[in-house]
């Protein structure tokens, strides 16, 4: 049974790096809803340094421990991909509800597995797709949904991966490993996608993938080595929505010194843009700008209800916003949260992205 306020463990907490640290610890430190009660990590003096530093109750040694407990209701998972199958069969296995962070698992069938598995427990899960609370795409969706664009055309994507360019850090090597599940396709391209999907309702019926390796190594910035860059730094899709809509989208590795990221949906009767000059959708710095009938394209004020104003915008804003649609959902049975159900879907796009071999594929 969980209560108000949900009592939450994450699994993979470090007291100064980090994503749960980052983003996750913050969000949930303003939000009345939720009560960090336990962290945990495989050095318990990590663990116990990090549960001081942000005063909580409990710091364990152990996933085991903390799945276990009986302060725990919802348990979070923020660790590298690679954990993720065994973590979330733990924690599902104890009844809990589940978090898991983006990529869930390393392939599409790791996915589906867990997603059966929580769905015999009847374990409630949550998926680590956030970008979809971000500000700019949750009043894009409201906005497309109220008419303001008329008929939607075509959507274009441009972005960057931010990593995978000239050179990278050490502590982001594993992902040149293509098996690991967590490369430019699999992280922010797929959350970028996500994020246009959900603005425009719908999902790819078919859709065409070329991936391309143009760089043949990649330096890392502590020691100067040189790796082989064994995953794709370029990627493009096309293909067409459920709804007709015509997409494209391409992400390329590193940084532009032009357009980072930008999104452009166009309709019968508007058009709206969506900017960062950060290179995906999850680091904020967002400008929207739209114009509908006879009007001139300007920028557009998103609405303070989208903005969870008390957090700086960000990973902190959007996560605290992802939090929120999922304190809703349980304590007053809303439908907000994107669930294991939409993890198996998007781990079924890239999939056939990375199968399409540049030939259209029906998902």
């Amino acid at each position: 049974m969980i209560g108000n306020p949900i009592k939450v463990g994450i699994i993979g907490v470090h007291p100064d790096k980090g994503w749960a640290t980052t983003a996750h610890i913050p969000a949930l430190k303003g939000l009345s809803d939720f009560r960090l009660t336990a962290i945990s990590h495989n050095n318990l003096d990590i663990a116990t340094a990090a549960a001081g530093k942000f005063g909580v109750p409990y710091a364990m040694g152990t996933a085991e421990e903390l799945v276990a407990s009986p302060d725990v209701d919802l348990v979070v998972i923020a660790v590298k991909v690679t954990r993720h199958k065994e973590l979330v069969t733990k924690a599902i296995a104890a009844g809990k509800a589940v978090f898991s962070e983006w990529p869930l698992g390393m392939n599409l069938a790791d996915a589906v597995a867990m997603r059966d598995f929580a769905r015999s427990k009847g374990v409630a899960t949550t998926i680590g797709l956030q970008t979809r609370a971000a500000p700019p795409f949750a009043y894009a969706r409201d906005l497309i949904r109220d008419g303001y664009l008329g008929e939607v055309l075509s959507a274009t994507q441009i972005g960057s991966g931010i990593v995978w360019g000239e050179a990278m850090s050490s502590s982001f090597a594993y992902t040149l490993d293509r098996a690991a599940g967590a490369a430019m396709l699999n992280v922010p391209f797929a959350h970028s996608i996500d994020a246009l999907l959900y603005a425009l309702d719908s999902c790819f019926e078919a859709v065409t993938g070329t991936l391309m390796t143009r760089r043949q190594t990649i330096r890392l910035e502590e020691t100067g080595v040189e790796l082989p860059m064994t995953v794709p730094d370029q990627v493009m899709v096309s293909g067409q929505l459920a709804n007709g809509v015509a997409v494209a989208a391409h992400f390329r590795g590193g940084l532009s010194r032009g357009t980072n990221f930008h999104v452009e949906i166009n309709g019968t009767k508007g058009d709206l843009i969506i900017t960062s000059p950060v290179g995906y959708v999850g680091f904020g710095g967002f400008k929207v700008m739209g114009a509908s009938g006879r009007g001139q394209l300007e920028e557009l004020d998103i609405p303070a209800n989208y903005r969870a104003e008390r957090f700086c915008e960000g990973p902190q804003q959007i996560l605290a916003i992802a939090y929120e649609r999922l304190a809703s959902d349980f304590l007053q049975r809303t439908q907000l949260r994107p669930t294991f159900d939409d993890a198996v879907t998007l781990h079924r796009l890239i999939d056939t992205i990375e199968h399409s071999e540049g030939s259209s594929c029906r998902i």
